[in-house]
């Protein structure tokens, strides 16, 4: 017996020997055999790549949502009542907001009216516009030169009324008007006044004569804006002399040889002439902004044409995109406002509480409606921080439960995600909530659920394994086997990852390059 038991002793040592033996040869032939065989490679190929998160959650029952507005206002309309079906973004209730609607309207205009010079600055000037732009100019052009001979006839009015106020008017008054020593022929109180009437008198006589020498080369003058500033001067001599005049004869009072009807004939006359004078400075003052406006409308013409000839400049075209930046800026500063004053539901569903009437107050955050969803069931599932980055509200998704196993899959949207941490066994997490698509009785609360949340998608990308990419110095770098079987290196920029293992090569790789996916490359 004991022999026995020493004979399969030392059968089993032999057949261990043995065993090592084969081993280490076999492990002698693989290693040796290594350096001979090709590695583990994969070919660079093309076609779509998902993201996905997938996450375990639990059917619940549907939560309602109340809804307040984030600026308080009197009700202007409340749009549902209780028990009724809203669809998600439907307008639930408004408070007053006119002026923030009229304002959002103003910049709304505003800006297309900026995107449309900015499209005019960037198609160029038309023909059409150069043609209009010219025939300003030439309208312009035309004003100009009616205002000018306007402003000639003017002044030949003004020297017309100053010689009729003066060698008509006034002249009556004097003895030797036109003399050098011309005397008014009435004893006043002011002996100075009569000094200065005299002394004005012998100087119109001259500004008279000369005036008149310059409304011959007036006519010829092409451009007369110079002449109106002389003729001003004219004026206010001529003006200042008829008022003296008045003046001394509003003094006069009857005598043996001078009548209240002689004097009332002498008012009459005066008052006549100062009115025309008066009239003549207004109408020169008028008729030279006149002309003044005209040139300036003329050298804007032209300069719009010029413009327009040149077309846009590269300054010009950063300016108004500039422009329509700042004009979107306030359509969204406007929007944002107005919105405070609109409450939407964010669901589909039944409403299920109203608390406010049209025309009570109601204070910011004060909840007035409360609706759930019409779809019987959602998913809350906490994802954690290194996946929430990946995930939007409208996300699709798609959802199998445990209950009928990985053939059955319901379709799901992510409807709310949580901006509040919620820290499970030391991970942050968020509250993530999703609404199945289409209810079906065979979905039940407290079900696990089972959620690949479908994050990003592109199609006809460049994509290898995501173990044929390494990191050497922050830099991402694929081995890619050549024809003769030789082995370099290359940097790859890199892009989506997919959730099957997949990676998109943005460059650095082409379609149809074999890339080795061994972690380690035997030697050649």
């Amino acid at each position: 017996m004991a022999h026995t038991i020493i004979q399969k002793i030392i059968n089993n040592k032999v057949v261990s020997v043995i065993a090592i033996l084969a081993i280490a040869g076999a492990g002698y032939l693989y290693f040796k055999g290594d350096t001979m065989s090709s590695v583990d490679s994969a070919v660079v190929l093309r076609g779509t790549l998902t993201q996905e998160v997938s996450v375990t959650g639990t059917v619940t029952p549907v939560k309602s949502a109340n809804l307040a507005f984030e600026r308080g206002g009197k009700v202007k309309g409340i749009y549902a009542d209780v028990g009724q079906r809203v669809a998600s973004g439907a307008i639930l209730a408004e408070t007053d907001n006119g002026e923030l609607y009229g304002g959002l309207l103003d910049a709304q205009g505003n800006l297309a009216a900026e995107e449309a010079k900015l499209a005019e600055l960037k198609r160029g000037t038309r023909l059409e516009q150069i043609q209009v732009s010219k025939t300003k100019v030439a309208t312009a052009q035309a004003t100009l030169e009616a205002e000018r001979q306007a402003i000639k006839d003017t002044i030949a009015d003004a020297y017309t009324k100053s010689d009729d106020a003066i060698r008509n008017r006034a002249d009556q008054l004097f003895t030797n008007p036109r003399g050098t020593a011309p005397q008014f022929n009435f004893n006043i109180a002011d002996s100075q006044l009569k000094i200065n009437i005299e002394q004005e008198r012998y100087l119109a006589e001259n500004t008279l004569t000369e005036w008149q020498k310059t409304l011959i080369a007036l006519n010829g003058l092409e451009n007369p804006s110079a002449s109106v500033a002389p003729a001003k001067k004219n004026l206010a001599e001529i003006k200042t002399l008829i008022d003296n005049i008045a003046f001394a004869v509003n003094s006069l009072t009857p005598s043996g040889t001078l009548t209240q009807t002689t004097i009332d004939g002498y008012k009459t006359n005066i008052s006549t002439a100062r009115t025309n004078v008066n009239t003549a400075i207004t109408n020169l003052s008028t008729g030279d902004q006149a002309l003044r406006s005209a040139e300036q409308a003329l050298t804007l013409a032209q300069n719009n044409l010029a413009l327009d000839e040149a077309g846009s400049t590269p300054e010009q075209l950063a300016a108004q995109e500039a422009r329509v930046a700042q004009a979107l800026a306030k359509v969204k500063t406007a929007q944002a406002q107005f919105e405070k004053t609109v409450l939407r539901s964010p669901i589909a569903g039944i409403i299920t509480k109203k608390d406010a009437k049209v025309g009570e107050i109601v204070g910011a955050n004060q909840t007035i409606l409360s609706v759930i969803t019409d779809q019987n069931l959602e998913v809350e599932v906490n994802i954690p921080e290194t996946d929430i980055s990946k995930v939007t509200i409208g996300d699709t998704a798609l959802i199998t439960l445990d209950a009928y196993g990985d053939e059955i899959e319901f379709e799901a949207k992510v409807v709310s995600i949580d901006p509040a941490a919620t820290v499970i066994e030391g991970v942050p997490t968020y509250k993530t909530t999703l609404y199945f698509i289409a209810g079906d009785p065979r979905i039940k609360s407290g079900m696990t659920a089972n959620i690949d949340i479908l994050t990003e998608r592109r199609e006809n990308v460049l994509f290898v394994p995501t173990r044929a990419i390494t990191t050497e110095d922050g830099k991402k770098v694929a081995r890619v086997e050549n024809a003769d079987k030789t082995i370099k290196e290359v940097f790859v920029e890199t892009g989506l990852r997919s959730s099957d293992g997949r990676t998109e090569i943005v460059s650095g790789l082409n379609e149809g390059d074999r890339v080795i996916t061994s972690s380690v490359v035997p030697l050649k």
